[in-house]
C-alpha cells in the first residue's frame, strides 16, 4: 500500500507562520531597544548638566549653581529652582498651567514658557504675563550643606 503524502502547508499558511515569527523577533528587538532608551533616560544627569535628583532627597544641584536673580530648569526632575535673593531658594513645577508645556528658561527675573510666551515671577511663580492665568505650582525643596534636594 502506498502512503499518502503528508498534507502540504499552503503558501499562505507558511507566510503567516513566517510573518508571526518575524513579528516576534521584531517585537523582542523593539522591547530591547526601548529598554536601552529608558535606561539612558535614567542616567546620572539631566539634559542641562545638573546632578541627578529624585523626590525624597536626591541632590538637584549645588546652591552655588543657581544664579542670584535667576534659576535653573531641571527637565528630568520636572522642577525649576530659582534664587530671587542671595540664599533664598524657591522651586516650582515646570508645567505651564496654560497648555501644559514645560517651561524651559529663567531670565530677566522670570521663568519662561516657550510655547505661548507666558512668564512667571521667580519669587512666587505668579503670572507676570500671559496667556496663562494661573501661576506655577510651588514644590518643596531642602537646602542643606550647600546642596539643594527635593523634599
Amino acid at each position: 500500500m502506498a502512503q499518502e503524502p503528508a498534507p502540504r502547508t499552503g503558501h499562505g499558511e507558511r507566510a503567516a507562520e513566517e510573518g508571526s515569527s518575524r513579528r516576534g523577533v521584531l517585537f523582542g528587538v523593539g522591547l530591547a531597544g526601548a529598554a536601552g532608551v529608558l535606561a539612558a533616560c535614567g542616567g546620572s544627569g539631566d539634559s542641562d548638566g545638573g546632578a541627578s535628583g529624585t523626590a525624597g532627597g536626591g541632590a538637584l544641584a549645588q546652591a552655588s549653581e543657581i544664579p542670584v536673580g535667576g534659576g535653573k530648569v531641571f527637565k528630568a526632575q520636572k522642577v525649576v529652582v530659582t534664587q530671587p535673593q542671595q540664599g533664598q531658594f524657591k522651586a516650582f513645577d515646570v508645567t505651564c498651567p496654560h497648555r501644559g508645556c514645560p517651561v524651559d528658561a529663567v531670565s530677566g527675573g522670570t521663568i519662561n514658557c516657550p510655547c505661548h510666551g507666558s512668564k512667571f515671577d521667580i519669587n512666587d511663580g505668579s503670572v507676570v504675563s500671559g496667556p496663562s492665568d494661573k501661576g506655577l505650582t510651588a514644590k518643596q525643596i531642602n537646602v542643606q550643606g550647600g546642596q539643594i534636594t527635593l523634599a
